[in-house]
């Protein structure tokens, strides 16, 4: 229990997405004072809506619709405002008066990234200095959400956060400017702020098509695992309470102003490691292999010896505990023993 988080009034841009409703909802058992900020347009409920429909349309809408329940559960306000509209946000976080805003909004998808990036760049950096702009007059602390994208090719095996930024594609292009965009208010403004880098996040109420979700929801739907490569590649596997407890961290510590902390399990695991986890808890699930992405860059572990030092940050779940987690959630949700109308049954 953090008990400098008791009455902090955190406010979470982009708090309906995967990462933001977690955090919001262990903000709340830690006794802060929590208001979600969300346009809810981005890999969320309005873009299932009006988007083209896919075989798991209704499964995700479900898995939304409880996002948003247990937010109201916990007393958390929902408040659906585009952060793209600099004036709106700005009265409303003026109605709030956070005591720490967190910039979670954003295109959380790589392959989206490079597909749109207009649409990326909108939901991604003007939302950010929209939400800047608000925080400066107030020296408001601010906690921006980036990615272990924005190092591209890992230049070593393990990486701290010195390593060069060298990003491949759009996605990681625009987290390294959304960085220098927080670390230049810092600069001119004295704005406090803190910076962290996630890697491979996984866990319940996910639908941004990340690598553990589509082997899970591909064995419980009788599908293969579907690698890249030859299953050796290596990723930092973190599971997303692991994450939320990071940045609590850094909201309840004054260690973490004007700091960037990578936040992840910190150590890395093969793919094909983790699809044999999955294959252990779905038995009979078949795994094949496909072409690389040559966008994707080539990553390891994400050392977290700084957050440890000066947070006490201490990740709790390696991949076989997180992932035993993750596949007991979907069973639960799903309802049924796995097959191939799993997630046809799961959505009636």
């Amino acid at each position: 229990m953090l008990t400098e988080l008791a009455g902090r009034r955190v406010a979470i841009v982009g708090g309906a997405g995967f990462i933001g409703h977690h955090l919001a909802l262990s903000l709340v058992r830690q006794g802060a004072e929590v208001s979600v900020v969300d346009s809810l347009m981005v890999n969320n409920a309005f873009a299932l809506v009006v988007g083209a429909r896919s075989p798991k349309h209704e499964l995700y809408l479900r898995i939304l619709q409880e996002r948003i329940r247990l937010l109201a559960d916990a007393g958390v306000p929902l408040l659906v405002q585009d952060a793209r509209d600099y004036h709106a946000t700005g009265r409303l976080l003026s109605e709030l008066e956070p005591d720490v805003v967190v910039h979670a909004a954003a295109v959380a998808h790589a392959g989206r990234s490079n597909k749109d990036p207009f649409s990326t760049f909108d939901h991604s950096l003007r939302t950010l200095e929209n939400t800047l702009d608000w925080a400066r007059e107030r020296r408001t602390q601010f906690v921006f959400l980036s990615s272990s994208m924005v190092y591209g090719n890992f230049q070593t095996p393990s990486v701290d956060e010195t390593h060069p930024l060298e990003p491949i594609g759009i996605y990681g292009a625009l987290k390294v400017a959304g960085e220098k965009l927080v670390i230049a208010y810092g600069q001119v403004f004295d704005l406090p702020w803190t910076i962290v880098r996630p890697s491979a996040l996984y866990g319940p109420r996910c639908i941004s098509q990340r690598v553990g979700q589509l082997f899970i929801e591909n064995a419980f739907d009788g599908l293969a695992l579907r690698i890249q490569g030859d299953g050796s590649e290596r990723l930092d596997f973190t599971y997303v309470d692991d994450l939320v407890q990071g940045i609590e961290l850094a909201i309840a510590r004054p260690e973490s102003r004007h700091e960037i902390f990578n936040l992840t399990y910190g150590a890395a695991r093969s793919v094909g490691e983790v699809a044999a986890i999955v294959q252990e808890h779905v038995p009979g699930t078949r795994v094949e292999h496909a072409e690389r992405d040559r966008l994707m860059p080539e990553r390891g572990t994400l050392s977290v010896d700084k957050a440890r030092a000066l947070l006490g940050y201490a990740p709790q779940n390696p991949v076989e505990t997180g992932f035993a987690k993750y596949v007991d959630w979907y069973r639960d949700l799903l309802g049924h023993a796995p097959g191939a109308s799993a997630f046809r049954a799961a959505a009636r």
